[in-house]
């Protein structure tokens, strides 16, 4: 798989109004995805990745869902069902 190179970009005005509606407070996830969505930037995984063949996920995007696993309590299999 290679790597395509893809920004984690904008949510939308309406998901954001949703969430904040739902959460108030806010939740860890959310923070996390605010405050530290520069952390993860395909860049940093360009040298794990071949120079051919299909794209794969986007790095910044199999971090984060690795992070959220953990903050979940969520096993592999609990992680592939969501």
């Amino acid at each position: 798989m290679s790597l395509h190179f893809k920004p984690i970009g904008d949510i939308s005005v309406e998901t954001i109004r949703v969430a904040r509606a739902a959460f108030p407070k806010g939740t860890a996830v959310t923070r996390l995805r605010d405050e530290f969505n520069v952390f993860y930037e395909d860049e940093d995984f360009r040298k794990l990745y071949p120079t051919r063949g299909q794209p794969g996920f986007a790095p910044w995007r199999l971090a984060l869902v690795t992070v959220f696993q953990f903050l979940e309590h969520l096993s592999d299999r609990h992680k592939a069902r969501g």
